[in-house]
């Protein structure tokens, strides 16, 4: 999944995105073994990041992202881009304070793109809040050192 994801992390990086990568993705990326086929990622929820977030999608070749504006994103907790592959963009989650957890975050490299994933103790938190039972499995998982 991260190979189909490179360009949009150059262009967020590049774009000055303030993001943390969340969900399976970032479980991934602290060792659960499990598969997802979407990017979820929580952004720091204000006009200015938003209108960088969505010229780097539209940089990245995202249409979808030219169909809304910074405000109908902030408007809402979770916007979903749909294009060759899916993104999930959060300005809120359970369990994270974005400048808190931005402070906490891990910076992580693939194929020498770097991306910002949320900390492992803030992802274990997100995902108790949540409540769901992947997400449960996942904190067994990280708890217990994976």
């Amino acid at each position: 999944m991260l190979h189909r994801l490179l360009d949009v992390f150059a262009s967020l990086n590049s774009s000055g995105v303030k993001y943390l990568v969340i969900g399976g993705i970032a479980a991934i990326a602290h060792g659960v073994p499990r598969t997802t086929f979407d990017l979820d990622m929580l952004i720091e929820a204000n006009p200015e990041n938003a209108r960088r977030l969505l010229d780097a999608l539209a940089d990245a070749h995202f249409g979808t992202a030219m169909l809304t504006s910074p405000e109908d994103l902030l408007a809402h907790e979770i916007t979903i881009f749909r294009d060759r592959v899916r993104i999930d963009v959060q300005t809120a989650t359970p369990g994270l304070v974005f400048q808190e957890a931005w402070q906490r975050k891990a910076e992580m490299t693939y194929k020498d793109q770097v991306f910002y994933v949320v900390s492992r103790q803030d992802l274990i938190a997100s995902k108790r809040a949540s409540g769901r039972t992947v997400d449960l499995e996942d904190v067994r998982i990280l708890d217990s050192g994976a």
